[in-house]
């Protein structure tokens, strides 16, 4: 589990926001182990898929793609500049990876349930999450959809798929959460004083 009282989240709307989500509040892919969980928690992978041949190198590699899908999701109004251009190029080059190869299985109910055909390389988990931010950005009403959290301090991007486009946090939950809480103590400040 991640080194701080934070869980991963994935309410976003998107893998690749969500990988984005990780850096809020503090590093959230601490480990090897926290990867993995985010791996299988995003689904690119079906719950139960082998990943012990995961390493360090799956944590510098995730890292830095999510380095890269920054830029191009924050400048998304103004794309243009040498980082947002690098950034743009080596999500490009990841995107051209194969995605895991899944397969339909009957389950121990007898119903199809979905498994990888291999265990999945690294590349291909990249690549899908690269796709996931080219489409993302390509795609004219998924970036109109797109809004920054209302609460406080906080920079996780999400789409926005409510009716009428009125969500105001990347959950309510959470940051939502904080906002009613703050909004009654202000409230009751004055009656304690």
């Amino acid at each position: 589990m991640p080194s701080s009282s934070y869980e991963l989240r994935f309410d976003a709307g998107r893998v690749c926001l969500d990988l984005l989500a990780t850096t809020h509040p503090v590093e959230r892919l601490d480990s090897v182990e926290v990867l993995c969980a985010w791996i299988t928690g995003s689904g690119l992978v079906p719950p139960g898929t082998p990943l012990a041949h995961a390493d360090a190198s799956w944590l510098v590699a995730f890292r830095e793609l999510r380095g890269r899908i920054g830029p191009l999701v924050y400048g998304r109004h103004t794309p243009s500049g040498p980082a947002y251009d690098l950034a743009l190029a080596r999500v490009n080059d990841l995107a051209r990876a194969a995605p895991p190869a899944p397969r339909a299985l009957r389950g121990p109910d007898g119903a199809l349930v979905r498994e990888l055909a291999r265990p999945p390389e690294c590349a291909a988990l990249l690549g899908a999450v690269a796709r996931d931010a080219v489409e993302l950005l390509t795609d004219p009403a998924a970036r109109a959809s797109l809004r920054q959290c209302a609460g406080d301090n906080c920079p996780i991007v999400y789409v926005d798929t409510s009716r009428g486009h009125r969500r105001r946090w990347c959950s309510s939950e959470v940051c939502g959460n904080r906002e009613r809480v703050a909004r009654h103590r202000r409230r009751a400040q004055p009656a304690s004083a």
